[in-house]
């Protein structure tokens, strides 16, 4: 079975008409055991059903669609789960897990109230919550500059590159290993037995990352020492909040550690970790898991198509 998921940036692209990448899940026994990322080819929504369809796509999970696009997937044998947003990858193994919740249709502008609330549901009506497990980070962020549109560099499916290199642009396959400064491993994708597919430049990746593959040759290996600015950034203590336990429906039962989704006035979901909590408040930070920490990369790359 596959499974796609509006991406960008290793996270759900919240405009199902405007996404132009997908990435495609191979699942079987309910477990993911291959994915890559594939380009939509700048075709509008209309089209997006067939694309699919033509993949061989049974589930789409995705941020916000209406409810023509929601029809055009229903038509072509797609089954819809809309409204996640945050980590594809932790999306997915959410949805296999039946921690994803569906909003339906959702693109009609109107704000869901003022406040959080939890974003996914237990079979209790509860907070449905999991781990980070394996995110496969290997260099997934938030736009910086590698995405968006800017001077200089080259251009992909109506995507502008602002760095410079022969790969930039091109689908690129890697294997690498990431560690921490002491040594310890946080991801490899020799582990899983598969190279990592991406566009090179077009923020797909974090930056550092990008730019080491840039000018990469296939076969060449290289090892880059990444700070946090090229990396995932440093923490924000702004993205730390504390909430009183009453004003979170859900989140009685959630631990310290564990992870969940909030939703917030707009109605679009982001992922926290409970970092501390009492009888009356609990804490989230909205931070990614690797803000403020240096990396490191081997990286080899294995295929330029």
């Amino acid at each position: 079975m596959k499974i796609a998921a509006t991406y960008d940036n290793g996270n759900i692209f919240q405009h199902f008409g405007r996404t132009e990448y997908f990435k495609v899940y191979e699942v079987e026994d309910n477990k993911i055991i291959d994915s890559r990322v594939i380009d939509s080819d700048g075709v509008g929504h209309g089209a997006l059903a067939g694309l699919l369809a033509d993949q061989d796509i049974k589930i789409l999970i995705c941020g916000g669609l209406g409810g023509g696009a929601l029809n055009a997937l229903r038509n072509a044998g797609i089954e819809v789960c809309a409204g996640a947003s945050g980590d594809a990858d932790t999306a997915v193994s959410m949805y296999l897990r039946g921690e994803l919740v569906d909003s339906g249709a959702n693109c009609d502008h109107h704000h869901h109230g003022e406040g959080h609330e939890c974003g996914h549901h237990d079979e209790d009506g509860g907070c449905g919550h999991g781990d980070h497990g394996e995110d496969g980070c290997c260099g997934h962020e938030e736009h910086e500059d590698g995405g968006c549109c800017g001077s200089g560099g080259g251009c992909h499916g109506g995507q502008r590159f602002t760095m410079e290199g022969k790969n930039v642009g091109r689908n690129v396959r890697v294997h690498y290993r990431g560690t921490f400064d002491d040594g310890t491993q946080f991801d490899s994708s020799y582990d899983r037995g598969e190279p990592l597919a991406f566009v090179c430049g077009a923020g797909m990746m974090i930056k550092g990352f990008d730019r080491a593959v840039a000018d990469m040759e296939v076969g060449q290996i290289v090892d880059v020492h990444l700070m946090p600015e090229e990396a995932y950034g440093h923490r924000d203590p702004n993205a730390v909040i504390t909430l009183a336990i009453e004003d979170l429906p859900g989140s009685e039962g959630l631990n310290v550690g564990e992870s969940v989704y909030l939703t917030n006035m707009m109605g679009q979901q982001f992922p926290v970790t409970v970092t501390a909590k009492d009888d009356t408040n609990i804490t989230l930070d909205a931070n990614h898991e690797m803000a403020g920490r240096e990396l490191n990369f081997r990286i080899e790359l294995v295929e330029v198509l």
